[in-house]
């Protein structure tokens, strides 16, 4: 049930669920903000990462380093039970370590967070929208105070606590697969085009629950392409473009929790194709 108003929510930030910019904005900053996500100031970065998808540079999100910037703790993950930790983290946490903290989110030269107006994800005029996000959330925080106080801590948990942590490993899941693949390149500053990094997005196949998730898990290619587009035609358009695209087009239909354990083994990090080119394509690499 809160997956569907994460789409909603989601496709209200692209301007896909209406005609009317102010209705997607108060449908999607009620939506969002029920579900703890700053609506405008997500907006903004997100439509920076289809802005800018598979640059080293400047995409948003789920954004590869390169093995020479790896940390140095990374070796004592690079095992079973370290990468096992690893996803457990990623999947549980990761969301709101993102919009806190912008964990896996672009490199950026000071402390960048989405509820800070200020931060460098922002540009002026966006500021006061994000003062807006900032606003719902506290307001969202008193209500589930008031629920708490009402009903006791564990009703909340039980209620609205254990829901939220499905939709956000759903959401985690569901994004790293799409922007993870040991066959996704991704481009630096002079082999990055919009269409080349729209492309380096793959679908992939969660069986019935692509219906679940309303197929945002196996369009997400043809979404990149047209984000304005409604989800309800996503199938639709990818039917219609895989035949276009060809071998532009990916699709995995490897199981998901198998797809899960090889993309964390082995999309450890990018190196160049080839020595020297630092603003060419980068692939990922699995050893160290």
């Amino acid at each position: 049930m809160l997956t569907s108003v994460w789409i909603i929510a989601h496709e209200c930030g692209h301007h896909a669920f209406s005609d009317y910019q102010i209705v997607d904005d108060v449908v999607g900053l009620l939506l969002h903000t029920a579900l703890l996500v700053p609506y405008f100031s997500w907006k903004y970065s997100h439509r920076r990462h289809h802005s800018n998808i598979g640059s080293m540079e400047r995409d948003e999100v789920f954004v590869p380093k390169p093995k020479s910037k790896m940390p140095w703790y990374n070796n004592y993950f690079n095992n079973p039970p370290g990468r096992l930790l690893v996803i457990l983290v990623t999947l549980t946490v990761g969301w709101p370590l993102y919009l806190a903290f912008n964990v896996s989110g672009r490199e950026y030269d000071r402390f960048t967070c989405h509820y800070d107006p200020n931060g460098p994800i922002f540009s002026n005029r966006e500021r006061l929208q994000v003062y807006i996000s900032d606003l719902g959330i506290m307001s969202a925080i008193y209500v589930l105070y008031k629920i708490v106080m009402a009903k006791g801590f564990v009703w909340l948990v039980c209620v609205y606590g254990v829901p939220m942590i499905v939709v956000n490993v759903c959401v985690v899941l569901i994004t790293y697969l799409q922007h993870t693949h040991p066959s996704l390149p991704h481009y630096g500053e002079s082999e990055w085009d919009w269409l080349r990094g729209a492309l380096a997005t793959v679908d992939r196949d969660y069986g019935v629950l692509n219906k679940v998730f309303h197929n945002s898990t196996n369009t997400h290619v043809v979404h990149h392409l047209f984000s304005t587009m409604p989800h309800y035609h996503g199938m639709e358009a990818t039917n219609v473009l895989k035949p276009i695209l060809g071998e532009y087009y990916s699709f995995d239909a490897t199981p998901i929790w198998k797809a899960l354990w090889r993309e964390a083994r082995e999309c450890l990090f990018v190196e160049p194709d080839e020595d020297g080119a630092q603003n060419g394509v980068f692939w990922y690499r699995n050893k160290f």
